[in-house]
């Protein structure tokens, strides 16, 4: 079985949880294991020393995002394929797990469109629109590296930093760059894993939804769980046998994500 892993930046702001990282060490030994990891928190302070303020936007939608200029996309890849890749790696290798950290870069694995224009709501919540940055939106996935490293029994870190068409380094949301992945190495699920449970709808955790249930909540949810829900849908859609978002802070949490214990799964009924 091939099995996707999404670790949120929440859990990687003080370095990966030893439970999580010793979980996928042990998975790996049974399934091929594919992980990417976020970390945006990490970028934003890492800038903040650098004295490059960063600025966030929010799309019409109510998607909040980054906005990547050329000084910030050289600094999320600086972060994301220089520090916390290798963090993640090392924890892995400590484990007993071979990892091999690379971006959606290497090989072109990732492979997106630069945005030229993104339509955002100002402060007096209107539409306008600005130029796009180094944000893209990923289109098509070369899965041949994947491929070789799993054959060899080892566990692929990917970092969500895209490869343009000018061979341009480009910013992705770290969750629909796992869903893509996972549809486009052939994956059988995908992990989501998180601070919290799950979704959670009015204090309830929400156990099991189908994409079209997920997709009609979307408006009921905040913006961090919503980029998830999306990008478990769209794994889903694209023919990934289910997407479960999970908490990566408890004891053995992947496999007990995989039994289906206290998460949200999301799957064709």
């Amino acid at each position: 079985m091939r099995i996707v892993v999404k670790i949120g930046g929440s859990l990687m702001k003080e370095g990966t949880p030893d439970s999580l990282v010793r979980d996928a060490a042990e998975l790996s030994r049974r399934e091929q294991l594919l992980l990417v990891h976020g970390g945006g928190d990490v970028v934003t302070e890492t800038a903040k020393k650098l004295g490059k303020e960063q600025r966030f936007i929010v799309s019409p939608d109510g998607i909040r995002s980054r906005y990547t200029d050329r000084e910030t996309a050289e600094i999320y890849q600086m972060v994301m394929s220089g520090l916390l890749a290798k963090r993640l790696v090392l924890a892995l290798n400590r484990e007993g797990a071979n990892g091999v950290s690379l971006s959606g870069v290497d090989a072109s694995l990732l492979q997106a469109k630069r945005k030229s224009r993104l339509v955002i709501m100002d402060d007096r919540g209107r539409k306008v629109a600005i130029d796009g940055g180094y944000t893209g939106k990923i289109h098509a996935v070369d899965a041949t590296i994947i491929d070789l490293l799993l054959s060899k029994g080892l566990v692929p870190v990917v970092s969500p930093v895209a490869i343009g068409e000018e061979s341009e380094p480009l910013n992705v949301d770290g969750d629909r760059a796992a869903s893509a992945l996972a549809t486009g190495t052939g994956a059988d699920r995908i992990l989501f894993a998180t601070d919290v449970d799950g979704l959670s709808l009015e204090g309830r955790l929400v156990t099991h939804l189908d994409p079209s249930e997920a997709s009609s909540r979307l408006p009921k949810i905040g913006f961090g769980m919503q980029k998830k829900v999306m990008a478990a849908v769209e794994a889903v859609n694209g023919g990934v046998g289910e997407a479960i978002i999970c908490s990566g802070t408890r004891s053995d949490p992947l496999a007990r994500a995989l039994a289906h214990e206290k998460c949200t799964v999301i799957t064709q009924r």
